[in-house]
């Protein structure tokens, strides 16, 4: 008996889950995850770049960056100072730019040069923790997993997917509730919504395509 009730919940839980994935699909429009990266390692720096900063100034850094350095390489060659200049306007780029100039040499001398693929290994790496691991196994290998960061704590927690204090909780909840087959887009779907309606403070809830299904929005009222 109990375990056929644990079934049924489970159909319901998949059944709102892929509701959910079609709401977004139609709010963001085109994703990118469907092709992945032929740059890991700018995926890997990206993420890096992105951690206690805003959306814009990763993407400032990212283009300056990448529009002058490209290989890793380039990279170990690269003088900190003009790293520094570059990546200027994220938060800590002092630390930022130590830690690229770090990670180019490890990848370079351990990994010949090439960023692994291997979430065990990625999260060894200075710097690099689960949310930046598992982007660098999706944007950059296409390979399923769940990256967590602000956008996707928070949507999940209050679409009522998931009820988590921190991240990785986060993570590991949404892996038992979202099938395999959409992990890979499940974060940049997420990150889009919660730039554009669900942002962190003052979300959209008029104009929202979710609000009907939201428990956020129904607590709200």
């Amino acid at each position: 008996m109990q375990k056929k009730i644990k079934k049924e919940r489970k159909k319901v839980q998949v059944k709102r889950v892929k509701q959910i994935i079609s709401l977004l699909r139609k709010e963001i429009g085109k994703t990118t995850t469907a092709v992945h990266s032929k740059n890991p390692f700018k995926v890997l720096i990206a993420t890096l770049l992105s951690q206690r900063t805003k959306d814009i100034n990763t993407e400032k850094a990212v283009k300056n960056l990448f529009s002058r350095f490209n290989s890793i390489r380039d990279f170990l060659k690269a003088d900190i100072k003009e790293i520094e200049k570059l990546i200027r306007c994220v938060g800590f780029f002092k630390v930022k730019a130590k830690r690229i100039k770090k990670l180019a040499k490890i990848i370079h001398e351990k990994y010949h040069g090439k960023v692994p693929k291997d979430f065990d290994r990625l999260v060894k790496l200075p710097g690099v923790g689960r949310k930046t691991a598992n982007c660098v196994l999706v944007y950059g290998y296409r390979i399923p997993a769940i990256p967590v960061d602000t956008h996707v704590h928070k949507i999940s927690n209050r679409l009522g997917l998931v009820k988590t204090k921190t991240p990785e909780q986060t993570e590991m909840a949404l892996k038992k509730v979202v099938p395999k087959e959409y992990w890979i887009e499940l974060n940049e779907l997420m990150v889009k919504f919660g730039q554009r309606k669900c942002l962190p403070r003052n979300p959209k809830c008029s104009e929202c395509s979710l609000k009907k299904i939201c428990a956020y929005k129904k607590a709200r009222k």
